[in-house]
């Protein structure tokens, strides 16, 4: 008998472990599956937060050294060269030149803000918007420009008819950094091609210009230090 009940004994000590070893996977699997759902909601929602809204003057701003054409519609996206939400605007950009049929004239401005070092601003997104056929690409020092269109997120679009009226005003993607049909794209095409369009505003998606704490400001610092 008491052979029995040892044996059982030994039994039960040795099941203990494995039991709580068990629990332990299963507490482990589950703290994981939670941490990924939490890291997954939080990217949704800031791939969904717009930017700040530019309020752009309803006639072309007299004080900019850009020149509007006088025969079709002008667009301008003004960006910042080293946000990534911004490689898809040029992207979508890319694809309403090829839509407009010549009928759109087409600046990106990048920002460069006062005291960066040269060619801070010549990022792979200058050089992608620099290839699009019929878009001037040109430096905002300071961000003068994106002050006269009064543009505060990077990939801020705005579009003028050839009397410098404003057409349309927001970004042309979706969400941050997300390619493919969306509102913004679908209204300038539309409104260069002198289709009936009535959404005139859509969200924009990107990093800030202005602020000095965002990441994208923060200058490329050189091998040798300086």
């Amino acid at each position: 008998m008491n052979l029995d009940v040892n044996t059982k004994l030994t039994v039960c000590e040795e099941a203990k472990p494995k039991k709580w070893t068990r629990v332990l996977v299963m507490v482990t699997a589950i703290a994981w599956l939670v941490a990924v759902c939490a890291g997954l909601i939080l990217l949704a929602g800031y791939e969904n937060t717009p930017g700040l809204a530019a309020e752009p003057p309803d006639q072309w701003p007299i004080n900019s050294r850009l020149l509007p054409s006088s025969e079709h519609a002008t667009l301008v996206m003004l960006a910042h060269p080293r946000c990534p939400c911004t490689r898809a605007s040029v992207g979508e950009l890319a694809a309403i030149m090829a839509h407009s049929q010549s009928r759109l004239t087409a600046y990106v401005l990048f920002l460069k803000p006062e005291g960066f070092p040269d060619d801070w601003e010549k990022t792979d997104l200058w050089q992608s918007a620099s290839r699009i056929p019929g878009v001037t690409v040109l430096l905002d020092e300071d961000g003068r420009e994106a002050r006269l269109f009064q543009a505060a997120t990077s990939g801020q679009t705005v579009l003028y008819d050839k009397q410098g009226h404003l057409l349309f005003r927001g970004g042309i993607t979706s969400s941050r950094g997300h390619s493919g049909d969306n509102a913004g794209r679908s209204a300038i095409v539309s409104l260069v091609n002198s289709e009936a369009y009535q959404q005139t505003e859509t969200l924009v998606f990107g990093c800030p210009l202005f602020n000095p704490q965002s990441a994208c400001r923060v200058p490329r610092v050189k091998k040798d230090g300086r």
